[in-house]
């Protein structure tokens, strides 16, 4: 592609997330990421003691987990005092790169919605009371929003990168922002369910008190929206972990250049009986987010007889994850956000037992659409909006076209509802001893 061709640059990256950058955009030290870095637990505590967890949470709309980066800027204050010292800002991946590119240091409000409890996402400001101890806010970005102009490439961008000098770039957002655009989720009742190592969910609503602690909550990515936003830990980890190690065998056949394995065991998952035979898988094999919020919870495989089979395990793996999307979307239609439906992402699309299982858990159709390039693709439209070359966020629909729906059958909702109260009742039963576990090293 020619550089003249380029009329526009649109950038996301992983978040939410620390970097320390000195005045020449330098990074000081690796990025310290989302809600898998827990370092920061022990400034966590000393802020919720220091300003009390319902302040906080009334303050900037979520309560403190790793997911913050207020904590983790702290943890560099306390442990990399010299790193600290030496920063300029305090910058997200995304706001590195436009900054790298533009020469201009700006965070969308989507992503600042992340950084909690540094942000004020009514007042849509940095809160300079929450900030005291952390940061001075003038060491922080300048707020923007997504689909606005950060700048031009600079000389130095242009050299380094073979852009045209001047190319417009777009303020950008967080990976999953611009891979919810990406699919179509502009409308209020729109969540985005994104398939990939982990489960990450956002839920566009119009209702900018709906929030709870289990959950996190910010504005979207345009004036005048809002959001709920929620992960889970495991997704195709847990997946993946299950194909390696109970199916060795495929996964050696298929390397042989036989069937993929992941063909083999969803099709016996399509054979085993609705409900996996009373095998509940708990998800949590690397802790949980949301909405538990439980670093120390342990993945549980309950219910298992000698009459099970590979395909049932594989299942209940499956329909674990459905029940767990299910705890979101009750926990949504109970503070005022209730989807009405699913756009499906990830490579998890690809698993039809798993979309349907899903969708019969939880009651709410899917649809998944015909493009899953991914944020890429949001982000071309956030620059072609920013240029002027796009309308608005709405264009995503024609860029996209119909797609397919996945729809519940009602059919299975007697089998499914039990099972979903077994599955919410079994992390409460087991919540104390899987905190042993963890205490013991395990």
């Amino acid at each position: 592609v020619s550089p003249d061709q380029i009329k526009g640059v649109g950038i996301s990256a992983i978040g939410p997330d620390v970097l320390p950058m000195d005045e020449n955009f330098q990074p000081l030290r690796n990025g310290i990421l989302y809600g898998v870095d827990t370092r920061a637990v022990d400034e966590i505590a000393e802020m919720n003691e220091r300003f009390g967890e319902d302040y906080i949470f009334n303050a900037c709309g979520n309560a403190l987990s790793s997911q913050a980066t207020g904590p983790k800027i702290m943890w560099i204050k306390k442990n990399e005092p010299e790193i600290y010292k030496k920063a300029r800002w305090f910058v997200d991946a995304t706001t590195f790169i436009v900054a790298r590119l533009t020469g201009r240091v700006v965070v969308d409000h989507f992503s600042a919605g992340s950084h909690h409890p540094t942000y004020d996402p009514w007042k849509q400001q940095w809160n300079e009371e929450l900030l005291d101890g952390v940061v001075e806010s003038s060491r922080l970005p300048e707020l923007a929003w997504s689909h606005e102009l950060a700048g031009g490439v600079t000389e130095w961008a242009a050299a380094e990168t073979g852009l045209n000098v001047g190319t417009p770039v777009s303020v950008g957002t967080i990976d999953a922002g611009a891979e919810a655009l990406s699919v179509g989720v502009t409308e209020p009742g729109e969540m985005m369910l994104m398939y990939g190592s982990t489960i990450f969910i956002i839920q566009v609503t119009d209702n900018d008190q709906a929030r709870d602690k289990r959950l996190w909550a910010a504005p979207y990515l345009f004036p005048g929206t809002w959001c709920l936003l929620a992960g889970m830990a495991t997704s195709g980890a847990l997946t993946r972990w299950f194909r390696d190690s109970f199916a060795a065998d495929l996964v050696a056949a298929e390397a042989e250049g036989g069937e993929p394995a992941y063909s083999i065991l969803t099709r016996e998952a399509a054979e085993a009986a609705v409900g996996s035979g009373g095998v509940i898988v708990l998800p949590y094999f690397s802790g949980e987010r949301t909405p538990v919020n439980d670093p120390r919870a342990k993945g549980v495989i309950f219910g298992l007889s000698l009459t099970h089979t590979r395909g049932d395990l594989f299942r209940a793996t499956l329909e674990g994850m459905g029940h767990g999307i299910k705890q979101h979307v009750d926990l949504f239609t109970d503070i005022g956000a209730p989807p009405h439906t699913i756009q499906a992402v990830g490579g998890g699309t690809k698993n039809p037992v798993w979309l349907q299982s899903v969708s019969d858990i939880s009651g709410v159709p899917q649809k998944v659409a015909p493009l899953t390039v991914g944020a890429s693709y949001g982000d071309a439209l956030l620059a072609g909006v920013a240029t002027g070359l796009v309308s608005g966020p709405e264009a995503i629909r024609d860029w996209q076209g119909a797609g397919t729906v996945v729809t519940p059958n009602p059919d299975m909702a007697p089998t499914y509802a039990p099972l979903h109260e077994i599955y919410t009742d079994l992390y409460h039963a087991t919540k104390e001893q899987m905190h042993k576990l963890h205490d013991l090293g395990y």
